[in-house]
Parts: structure tokens; C-alpha cells; sequence
């Protein structure tokens, strides 16, 4: 009942932030990207691509927003800002493209299923909606994972083309919702049942694991449906970078340090599973879990980065007003032989965040890989009386020059 008064509100803001900035999305060509994991990468490949076409091109993600070139801060554990703070960045979108001239005008908006479900989008006139994935999370708030799927979809109504993951769980229940919408629906995925597959387009990347290759496909299958030539696309996604905090090392010399944003049990199969073959050491895994929010996914993350990591190091990560020791110990109840492993000395649990990282830096030998997950780009830590100041970057470099890193990349 009360969430749905809190709707009804965003939905009066929603319209009234439109009506007084007069709809800029209607003169923009906007793509929504919405999805458990890998939005804001797929957001910024869009618009990386988009950008090499030569074309006007905005975007807004988790990570900031860039209009016109000049990046802009959109808050504290923000990826889609209020309807007020959201249409005055589409203005600003809007008319920076009509002083550019007239190549075609691009917005790419990371969209979260929150977001969705709270009207917070509502009058955008979205032309290309982009679902990457819907796996384990945020149940706390859509209670289960067909109202979850239920809200995602939303997007995919909303616009024009649909450009869906036919290889991901959540691709029946997505096509049975969306299905009969009388709309252009685009499938892509590794096997040749996918519209949009590496057999149709051969393509190279830099990125590591296969859920880039996801996030590439879906990329490409939005660039083509867009009218970039092909050779352009081919190009752009080997040039291209991924966001800050997503797979970015910052430390290879004796041993590996990785800071990545991954903090679902999905996000972390993946990359632990694509950078584990490689490691010729030990692999050490710090990380967390969000405190007041989805706690049934912490027994999940635990057992995960168990299959994986050598040394777990559990710590804070936005615990809020909940306690952190609940929270590692919700965590670890999932990590397989746990007591093991505490006996053992191969799984702590530190409160400080900054001491955990510090720890894992310092037991780091020769070959080993430290992979630091769950905070990446953002600037603050919420310990449940307000946002204080968090630089997980500068936290690492100083772990590294404590130990006597010979080199900060």
C-alpha cells in the first residue's frame, strides 16, 4: 500500500518534470537498457559505437552522464535519477544535439526495474529497449522473480524494438509478457536461434568472459537496428574501454588487483569463472553484500565466490543500519566447508572495509589475484546515518604503497 502511494508520487513528478522541461525525449532517438547485470557496460558499448558512427550521442548510466562530451555527476548510488533530475539531463541531451547539427541524435538511459516499476521513466518515448538479464536480485522489493521479470519487461512495452536475450532464463516468461505487443522484437544470444549471433556477426574485444560477449551482442544488435555499418561496429568494439570499476585492474606486477562492481550471485559466477583459468596463484575475493536490502541473494554470492576463491576476506559494503556482522555471517552460511575455511585461515570476515582490503593486499604473493568487488566507482558508503565519503581506488593505492607496490596502473 505504501509503495504504491510512492508510486502514484513519482508518476505526479514524473508528469509534471516533463510537462516543465516540454518532453525533450521526443526529439531524441532514446535506447533503454535495463536488466540484473551488465547494463551500465552495454550502455556505455552503445554508446561507444554510436559515438564512432560519427553521430550525436548522450548517455546516462550508474557511472555518470555524458552530454555533449562533458561528464556530469548524477549521485550517490544512483543509476536512474529522479523525473526532475532525469528530464533536465534529457534537456540538456536534447539541446546540445540540436546546436550540433543534424547526424542523428542518440540518448542510451541505464533503467532499473526500480525505476520502472516507480514511474520514474514515464514519458520518455523510448525506441530500443535493451534487456540483458534478469537473475537473482532486488526480491526484497518485487517480493518474486516473476513480478521482477514482470517489471523489466515494461521497457520492452514501452518501446518500439525490443532487443532480448534469447539465451537467458528469464527469455519464455519475457516473451509470453511481451508477446502480441504487435512490435519489432530482436533475439540475440551464442546460438544460431538468435537473430543477432557470433556465427551471423564474427566480432572481436578486449573484454573478458562470456557475459561480454552478451553485452557486445546486444550492443550490436541495437547498432545494426540504429544503421551503424557494420565495419564501424567491428572497429568501435575493439577500441573499445569498459567503464571504470567494471573488470579494472589497477595493480599487475608480482600479483593482480581487480576492482569490479559485480555484486549478484550471477555477476559473480561470471567473472570468477572467467578469470580463474588464467591465475596462476591464488585467487582472493573481498566483498559484501548491501545491508536493508535482498538478503536471500548473501547465502547465494557465498557460495559462489566459494566455488571459486582460495581466500575469502568478507567486509562491509553499504551495511546501512543493519549490522555488518549479520550480514558476513548471512554470506557465509553459503560458502562451502566455511568452518573449514575459518580454521583454516582462508575465510575472514573484517568489519572495516578499508582494513579487509588492506589485509588482502598484504597476504598477496607472486601470482596470486585479488579480486576487490561490489563498491568500484562509487563515492560514498552508507552506514545507515547518512553517505560518508568512500574511494575504493585511493583505499587500494594505498594498500599497494603500504605493502610497497612497485607500480599503481
Amino acid at each position: 500500500m505504501w509503495q504504491s502511494l510512492k508510486n502514484i508520487y513519482h508518476l505526479i513528478n514524473a508528469f509534471l518534470a516533463n510537462l516543465w522541461f516540454g518532453f525533450p525525449s521526443r526529439r531524441l532517438t532514446v535506447i533503454g537498457v535495463t536488466g540484473t547485470d551488465g547494463k551500465t557496460t552495454t550502455v556505455s558499448l552503445i554508446y561507444h559505437i554510436l559515438n564512432s558512427a560519427g553521430y550525436n550521442v548522450s548517455m546516462i548510466s550508474s557511472v555518470g552522464a555524458i552530454i555533449g562530451g562533458k561528464n556530469y555527476d548524477i549521485g550517490f548510488h544512483v543509476t536512474t535519477p529522479s523525473p526532475w533530475a532525469l528530464q533536465r539531463f534529457i534537456k540538456r541531451a536534447k539541446e546540445h544535439v540540436l546546436n550540433a547539427g543534424p547526424a542523428a541524435r542518440f540518448l542510451i538511459l541505464e533503467t532499473t526495474s526500480h525505476a520502472l516499476d516507480q514511474y520514474r521513466v514515464w514519458g520518455i518515448k523510448f525506441d530500443i529497449g535493451v534487456l540483458t538479464n534478469v537473475t537473482h536480485e532486488h526480491l526484497d522489493y518485487h517480493k518474486t522473480y516473476d513480478n521482477y521479470v514482470g517489471t523489466k519487461t515494461k521497457l520492452l512495452k514501452m518501446a518500439k524494438v525490443a532487443v532480448v536475450n534469447r539465451d537467458d532464463k528469464s527469455y519464455k516468461l519475457v516473451k509470453s509478457k511481451v508477446q502480441g505487443k504487435n512490435k519489432k522484437s530482436i533475439k540475440y544470444g551464442l546460438g544460431t536461434n538468435a537473430d543477432v549471433n557470433p556465427k551471423l556477426f564474427p566480432f572481436e574485444s578486449n573484454l573478458i568472459g562470456e557475459f561480454n560477449k552478451y553485452n557486445a551482442l546486444a550492443a550490436i544488435a541495437v547498432c545494426r537496428e540504429s544503421g551503424v555499418d557494420d565495419k564501424v561496429i567491428r572497429k568501435a568494439l575493439i577500441s573499445y574501454k569498459p567503464p571504470v570499476g567494471r573488470e579494472e585492474i589497477v595493480h599487475k606486477v608480482d600479483f593482480t588487483v581487480m576492482v569490479d562492481f559485480a555484486h549478484t550471485p550471477n555477476a559473480f559466477d561470471q567473472l570468477l569463472s572467467s578469470i580463474k583459468p588464467s591465475i596462476k596463484g591464488r585467487l582472493i575475493h573481498v566483498f559484501g553484500s548491501a545491508g536493508l536490502r535482498d538478503n536471500t541473494k548473501r547465502p547465494l554470492m557465498g557460495k559462489v565466490s566459494s566455488r571459486y576463491a582460495d581466500f575469502i576476506v568478507l567486509t562491509a559494503e553499504d551495511p546501512r543500519s543493519e549490522s555488518v556482522e549479520k550480514i558476513m555471517n548471512g554470506i557465509e552460511s553459503g560458502i562451502m566447508n566455511h568452518e573449514f575455511r575459518i580454521k583454516k585461515g582462508t575465510l575472514l570476515k573484517i568489519s572495516d572495509r578499508k582494513e579487509a582490503i588492506n589485509a588482502a593486499i598484504k597476504m598477496a604473493r607472486k601470482g596470486d589475484f585479488v579480486l576487490i568487488s561490489g563498491k568500484a566507482h562509487e563515492k560514498s558508503m552508507n552506514y545507515g546515518k547518512g553517505e560518508v565519503p568512500w574511494d575504493e581506488f585511493v583505499v587500494v593505492k594505498e594498500a599497494l604503497r603500504r605493502r610497497g607496490g612497485k607500480q599503481y596502473v
